[in-house]
């Protein structure tokens, strides 16, 4: 039952980025979804009995909330006659421990417009984020902690 709910949210994503919701791009979306699932099915068992719908969707509106903020930021920070950039790299450390949780939060900085996720130490205990403006990069290890990494925690208890 949780498979076919997680893919119906995956299922909704799909024809949300995509655009369409007609019934071949939906079919498309529930079978990617499917796919994708299976690919990560060893990931599942121990952690989706204890998922938080609601937690799940708190999340995704924090990425909401960040892709707009940050892609306000970057369009701000662009259209400025003299760009005052300070591009930078900063170290960002993992209190997350499972691989899923952490490529997550990776994927979450990554698709969030002005960050990129570089790197991941061997022992997985920090994460390396490329940031288009990095003047003060305490405010933004903070704002990852406080939102993205945060909200992980809360949707995927141990």
């Amino acid at each position: 039952m949780t498979f076919i709910i997680l893919n119906l949210v995956l299922t909704l994503v799909w024809a949300l980025v995509s655009g369409s919701f007609s019934a071949h791009n939906l079919v498309l979306g529930f079978a990617v979804g499917a796919l994708s699932m299976w690919l990560v099915r060893e990931q599942f068992p121990a952690v989706l009995h204890r998922v938080s719908l609601l937690k799940l969707l708190l999340l995704g509106a924090v990425f909401f909330k960040e892709l707009w903020l940050s892609a306000f930021k970057v369009a701000i920070i662009v259209l400025r006659p003299n760009m005052r950039l300070r591009p930078g790299i900063f170290a960002f450390p993992l209190t997350l421990t499972r691989d899923f949780e952490i490529t997550l939060l990776a994927n979450l900085i990554t698709l969030t417009p002005g960050t990129l996720s570089v790197d991941v130490s061997e022992d997985r205990k920090v994460l390396y984020v490329h940031a288009l403006d990095c003047h003060d990069p305490a405010a933004e290890r903070r704002a990852i902690s406080n939102g993205f990494e945060r909200r992980i925690r809360e949707a995927f208890p141990l």
